[in-house]
């Protein structure tokens, strides 16, 4: 291990060891160095490093920080991998969605509050308003949709659950939207499937809205792995 790398790792072991909590900040570069045994260059290295883990944040002309280190914030990067891999890798991100998102929708049928319940009903009806229109906008009805599965899983009770399923989405946008346009029947199922799910939470059904969850996202991994087949036939 350089010496770039055991400073990261030295720095994440003084986090897990309670000597820097979330929020606090770093003491200044030149005592830190020094503590860690390093040279001052190696040490900013180490710290770009860590930002853009999203362990520190720089605030200009304050200094380093702890952030809050949130599961939100921390596993934000699988987004990134996502999209990076949605090529070869969409399928496998989507399956991952299959097994976690419904779980995290019968959670949220319990806790999810009612005007939040009320707020995806609004959603609806705005993505239903884009859906008769004569030219559909299909980039904020994909809009729409994340909004709508966030809102969801951000009431499971499980903030690192929420974090891995609002990352998988990351994979499909694109070809959600491909998928809209060339499939005329496909944003009309979407929005029947959104509303059985949404009728599944005011009835606080979460046996339901497991099911009408994993119904949705299998139709969606489906659509992915027809249009992944038909390129493959363009070949």
């Amino acid at each position: 291990m350089g010496v770039i790398e055991t400073a990261i790792e030295t720095i994440k072991q003084m986090i897990l060891d309670g000597e820097l909590r979330p929020g606090q900040q770093l003491p200044v570069e030149k005592d830190l160095a020094e503590q860690l045994g390093v040279a001052r260059n190696t040490l900013r290295e180490a710290v770009r490093a860590l930002i853009a883990m999203r362990i520190l944040q720089t605030r200009q002309g304050d200094g380093t920080y702890v952030t809050s280190l949130s599961p939100g914030l921390l596993l934000d990067g699988m987004s990134f991998a996502a999209e990076l891999h949605r090529e070869v890798g969409a399928g496998e991100f989507m399956h991952v969605r299959r097994i976690l998102e419904p779980e995290a929708t019968a959670l949220a049928a319990a806790r999810i509050s009612d005007a939040d319940l009320a707020r995806l009903g609004d959603l609806l009806d705005e993505a239903e308003r884009l859906a008769a229109e004569s030219t559909i906008d299909h980039g904020k009805l994909v809009a729409l949709d994340q909004d709508f599965h966030c809102l969801i899983v951000s009431h499971c009770g499980n903030a690192v659950l929420a974090a891995v399923v609002e990352n998988m989405f990351g994979p499909t946008v694109r070809a959600r939207i491909w998928r809209g346009m060339s499939d005329p029947e496909a944003v009309q199922r979407t929005l029947r499937e959104h509303r059985a799910i949404h009728r599944a939470l005011l009835a606080r059904d979460a046996e339901r809205a497991r099911l009408h969850a994993a119904i949705h996202v299998l139709g969606v991994e489906d659509s992915l792995a027809s249009l992944r087949l038909d390129g493959a036939s363009h070949v």
